[in-house]
């Protein structure tokens, strides 16, 4: 038998692979998905305006094409707050389609990279597909899970997840990982979903609440001394916003417990 930690990893690849699936075929799509709209009758000028509340401007969008911003499940934007430059190389982790890979490589430039990675095989093939769309050299994306990264140590200049963390079962070791694969004075810029109380066990134990990135969200000042724990300096909250748009796509058990779920983006140096 998968131990619990398996379990919960399973149905999150499973639901985000029904989500790539709904997409391609105009079904309808699972009604979590994270904190971004689900339905697929949003138009895309809809899900454009919806982006730029959580910090993704109109630049940024209307210079990706609708395969890119239509399966984009964040809670914020981590390269408003990356400061990249160019030449560097950027890793990020949960890519899914491949927005905030493909804002990275505008960012970092052809002298630099923009790397992602997800667990998802149906992800990877779609944000490949969008890479060529572009005609992106700089970008390259990798089959992998962020408690095991294929990546080589001191190898990235800089880290960015989009509501992504929440969903592993084993957290500690993904800011492990985020410092082993940091080059000295690297930084780590994420965007993810912090709990302000605890939630009832029977939430916790919903495995359809951990793929829609509450579940497994931690007490923000847990969540903080995780990254300290990890070796992780100068850890500091850049932006905090209660994630009022979970309570629309929420199981119905959750909505009352909507107002302790807040989106925040935090930066922290190797």
């Amino acid at each position: 038998m998968k131990d619990d930690d398996e379990k919960i990893k399973d149905h999150v690849k499973e639901h985000y692979t029904k989500l790539v699936q709904a997409r391609e075929t105009s079904c309808c799509a699972p009604t979590t998905s994270c904190c971004s709209p689900s339905s697929l009758d949003i138009d895309l000028a809809s899900k454009k305006e919806w982006a730029q509340t959580i910090g993704y401007t109109k630049d940024d969008l209307d210079n990706l094409p609708e395969t890119v911003t239509d399966i984009s499940f964040g809670c914020g934007n981590p390269t408003a707050i990356a400061e990249l430059k160019p030449g560097e190389i950027v890793l990020d982790l949960g890519s899914g389609g491949g927005i905030d890979v493909f804002l990275s490589a505008k960012k970092v430039g052809e002298s630099g990279k923009a790397i992602g990675l997800d667990m998802t095989n149906e992800m990877l093939e779609r944000a490949r597909k969008n890479a060529h769309q572009m005609g992106l050299k700089n970008v390259k994306f990798v089959k992998g899970e962020m408690e095991n990264m294929p990546i080589e140590d001191n190898s990235i200049d800089v880290v960015i997840s989009n509501c992504v963390i929440n969903l592993s079962p084993n957290k500690d070791k993904v800011f492990q990982e985020i410092y082993r694969v940091l080059k000295p004075g690297g930084r780590m810029c994420v965007s993810d979903i912090v709990l302000t109380d605890e939630l009832p066990n029977e939430i916790k134990e919903d495995l359809n609440a951990w793929a829609g990135c509450v579940a497994g969200a931690l007490l923000e000042e847990e969540y903080i001394e995780k990254i300290k724990k990890a070796g992780l300096k100068n850890v500091k909250i850049q932006s905090k916003r209660t994630a009022v748009e979970l309570a629309s796509v929420a199981p119905e058990n959750l909505k009352q417990h909507a107002k302790n779920i807040v989106s925040i983006k935090i930066k922290a140096f190797k």
